[in-house]
């Protein structure tokens, strides 16, 4: 397979994927305001890739796996597709292999993120702070992490957190009531 990046669309909008002459990929994009500044996003992360009008076939079918947990209801984690982690942080791959392993639906917090990777609840900001570097969102789901509490927290994607509470309730996440007056609940 030949590196390269495309755009697919999204019941949310045209998101993109680079990939490598190895087939892994090396990142992804949430929509940004249209598929024209999206395409200019991917462009800009992966100068040296070239760009394709249209999807191969096995990038096609991660998208399609995609596709599926937002319009079918799929529980697929898509936590076997290769991702090319070279030149990050080790502790941020920690955090994103832990996040891919999260079911559509289901969500958990920067805390019990931290709890499960064996460190300590002040660590939940390094998980956030991991989460908001995460280059393969939506493959490695940030979207499913959540503050405490239940809120929806932060998001950096464009489109920020109405696009994460967009992107929980396309996949049924069952989220509640307002937390507080001035915090309300996610859906």
């Amino acid at each position: 397979m030949t590196g390269g990046t495309a755009l697919f669309d999204t019941p949310v909008g045209a998101c993109g994927l680079g990939w490598g002459d190895d087939g892994r990929l090396r990142g992804c994009c949430l929509p940004e305001a249209d598929p024209a500044h999206t395409a200019r996003r991917l462009r800009h992360q992966f100068p040296e890739l070239p760009w394709h009008d249209t999807l191969p076939p096995a990038m096609a079918v991660v998208a399609r796996r995609w596709l599926a947990v937002l319009t079918e209801g799929s529980r697929d984690t898509l936590a076997d597709v290769a991702l090319n982690f070279d030149g990050h942080a080790p502790f941020h791959v920690q955090v994103w292999q832990l996040a891919r392993q999260i079911p559509p639906g289901q969500t958990r917090s920067y805390g019990e993120m931290a709890r499960l990777l064996d460190q300590p609840p002040a660590m939940a900001r390094a998980v956030g702070q991991a989460l908001g570097r995460n280059p393969f969102a939506p493959i490695v789901p940030c979207h499913r992490i959540l503050a405490a509490g239940g809120l929806a927290g932060g998001f950096s994607a464009s489109g920020g957190v109405p696009l994460k509470l967009q992107l929980l309730q396309l996949e049924g996440a069952g989220l509640g009531a307002a937390a507080s007056p001035d915090q309300p609940g996610l859906f």
